[in-house]
């Protein structure tokens, strides 16, 4: 066995869970609509199918005060206890086992009759909370009790408490959030006491043999945050509770500490849990661990615990990247995971935007039903050629998927490597996870039988042939043509973002980036480290970076950022007016800005570029093209967005051939692998 300790059965006791894997909450907007149960279904059945050992579903509130948003998936009737056994009885069918979480956000929730344990409004919501009296605070105890009945009545194999991440538990424990001097505030035993009592009357109401999960806030990561003690004191006290398991949650949601995202390293949290786990050992303490936050491999989830850092590893997105995760890896297939990269692009940020979470490298995610695999030999269609240009993601989604259901497929691409823009992308400190999406793809291609053609510049005439012809070209770079740029160019002054990145140009110590997209951001933060430096790859230097510490030594674990100093000088220009990078992703863009303030990054907004000379680039502001003035710098980097590159397309046309554009190809815009990697997938299920 490749992965001992991570496919080793867990004893509760009452049940055994078949392997160390946890399927972690992902709230996907399924859970908001009655109409969605059955896609629910279809969803989690996939995953039980897939071997994980125990899914936990996306947050149920467990009253409408609880809610995450107005008429937010709640489970408080034996009505909505019956829809619930769709889901159940298709995990079950899989032989799977599946939790339900009972999330109540309190003064986090989206929605006017949100509250707290005190009138605290929270940065993320516009809603001020009603602060809670001693007899609501009895009410809120007695509709999770109900909750968790009703997941039993429902055929859930357990619960899952959220008590962390700043949720309405986590908000009672800290005086950050909980400044009452009544018996549920002051003292930390009146500030756990809410936790403890919920604990206590749901394993009464549930009895001895139903799965109990806490999710416990073990690093808070914000200001007045708990200290080491008191996390201790409250797992101890949890423990003797009953319940079944502990989770890990990392950092509240209002928190300036990146937690999950692409930079944050692999398994950069399990330090926490292990913390917790010796301690238990110490004592006596059996409950079971659970460990979460960026573990993304069976070998990293296997390392973390041969280490003895958990009983347990939680990976949620993993699971929307690749079903079959569990699987793949105990059939010696690991090979042949899809990898989540930690985007956010088409799960959290979906969320956020009040869209159907998915996944970027995996767009099937959620959307099973309409991506129903059905190969030729089960339809009335035939074999078709097809030519794939391109191999970026929209090309290599599109030629895998058409091969896998039977079709006679030719990638072709000009480059002596698969993965176009990707390849660029992953030269990004903090975005090494990209390589994986290019490991999973060329394994694709192995496995499916593509035909590549790699250093093949293709004409319109090579294409004729095909039955179909799929052009995933790509985009080429946008010219700014700025006033003396082409002559600057030719001394080295001027480079477009492709040179930057391969390599070939060279850069000086001050250097202005022409444009403040994705590119512009990615480009300023690759050039502002030093050469061969990656946080991502190395932890006390990320939490360094970042003010992440022990909590024993710095309450909550939140210390003074300590970021290194820049490798260069660097200015980030745009034209529009107002803040830089509006267009990032939602979960993601603070993140970026907030690195690039701590590598002294001048942004600059609303300017007009005049022109380069030997002294630098030179600007004016606004409409009037006033104030005109020098950035003086050593290299100017060109990151002015980019256009189609379809010039394919009309001969391919003018000939009679059958042409498909996806990707870049069909719509520059900024780079989007989410929208490439979907429209090749949709193209594939069509053809």
């Amino acid at each position: 066995m490749s992965y001992p300790h991570l496919l080793s059965p867990l004893d509760l006791g009452f049940t055994t869970l078949k392997n160390r894997v946890l399927m972690g909450s992902m709230h996907t907007g399924l859970e908001d609509g009655r109409k969605h149960f059955e896609r629910m279904a279809v969803y989690f059945a996939e995953r039980a199918r897939g071997e994980v050992g125990l899914i936990v579903t996306g947050g149920f509130a467990p009253n409408i005060e609880g809610w995450a948003k107005p008429f937010a998936g709640t489970l408080a009737t034996s009505g909505a206890a019956r829809r619930h056994q769709q889901i159940t009885r298709a995990v079950h069918a899989e032989g799977g086992k599946i939790a339900l979480q009972i999330l109540h956000t309190g003064r986090y929730g989206y929605q006017p009759f949100c509250v707290a344990p005190s009138r605290i409004q929270s940065p993320i919501s516009p809603f001020t909370p009603r602060e809670l009296s001693a007899r609501g605070i009895e009410r809120q105890i007695r509709a999770f009790v109900r909750c968790a009945k009703l997941a039993r009545e429902a055929g859930y194999d357990g619960v899952e408490v959220m008590g962390s991440e700043g949720y309405f538990l986590n908000q009672f424990l800290v005086t950050h959030t909980n400044q009452r001097t009544d018996e549920w505030g002051g003292s930390y035993a009146n500030r756990m006491r809410i936790v403890i009592e919920i604990l206590t009357r749901m394993r009464e109401a549930v009895g001895p043999d139903f799965i109990i999960i806490y999710r416990l806030s073990m690093l808070d990561l914000i200001p007045n945050g708990s200290s080491w003690e008191e996390v201790l004191e409250l797992g101890r006290a949890v423990a003797k509770t009953g319940v079944t398991l502990i989770n890990t949650g990392i950092g509240w949601h209002e928190a300036r500490v990146p937690t999950i995202a692409t930079s944050v390293p692999r398994a950069g949290f399990t330090w926490v849990t292990k913390k917790l786990r010796e301690q238990f050992l110490l004592e006596g303490i059996k409950t079971p661990l659970i460990t979460s936050n960026r573990i993304n491999s069976p070998e990293v989830a296997e390392n973390v615990l041969a280490e003895g850092s958990a009983d347990m590893v939680s990976m949620a997105r993993p699971f929307l990247a690749d079903p079959e995760f569990v699987k793949k890896a105990r059939q010696n297939r690991a090979d042949e995971i899809n990898t989540c990269i930690a985007c956010n692009q088409a799960c959290l940020d979906h969320t956020f935007a009040q869209k159907i979470s998915t996944c970027l490298v995996n767009p099937r995610a959620a959307y099973e039903q309409e991506f129903k695999f059905v190969p030729l030999s089960a339809t009335q269609q035939k074999r078709k050629t097809v030519a794939v240009v391109g191999a970026g993601p929209a090309g290599l989604a599109a030629a895998t998927q058409l091969a896998e259901r039977g079709h006679e497929v030719h990638l072709f691409d000009a480059a002596d490597a698969i993965g176009g823009q990707f390849n660029l992308a992953r030269r990004i400190p903090g975005k090494e996870e990209f390589s994986e999406t290019l490991r999973y793809f060329a394994r694709r291609i192995e496995t499916t039988g593509v035909h590549l053609h790699l250093r093949r510049r293709v004409t319109a005439d090579d294409l004729l042939s095909f039955d179909e012809v799929i052009l995933a070209t790509g985009v080429t770079p946008r010219n700014p043509r700025i006033k003396g740029q082409d002559d600057l160019a030719l001394a080295g002054k001027v480079a477009s973002y492709i040179d930057v990145l391969t390599g070939k140009a060279q850069v000086g110590e001050r250097v202005a980036i022409v444009g403040a997209g994705g590119i512009g951001f990615d480009v300023a933060e690759f050039l502002a480290e030093h050469p061969g430096q990656s946080l991502a790859l190395d932890a006390p230097a990320w939490r360094r970076e970042w003010g992440v510490a022990d909590p024993q030594e710095l309450r909550a674990g939140l210390a003074r950022p300590q970021p290194a100093a820049p490798a260069r000088q660097i200015t980030l220009l745009q034209r529009k007016p107002g803040k830089l990078g509006g267009g990032l992703g939602k979960t993601t863009g603070w993140i970026h800005r907030a690195a690039l303030k701590m590598k002294q990054v001048e942004m600059l907004s609303g300017v007009n570029y005049e022109a380069i000379t030997a002294e630098g680039l030179w600007v004016s502001y606004g409409e009037k093209r006033a104030d005109t003035q020098l950035i003086a710098v050593d290299t100017i980097v060109l990151c002015a967005g980019q256009e189609p590159l379809r010039e394919l397309e009309a001969p391919l046309r003018a000939a009679g051939a059958r042409v498909h554009l996806i990707g870049g190809a069909l719509e520059a815009g900024e780079l989007d692998a989410k929208r490439a990697i979907l429209q090749g997938t949709q193209l594939a299920y069509t053809l």
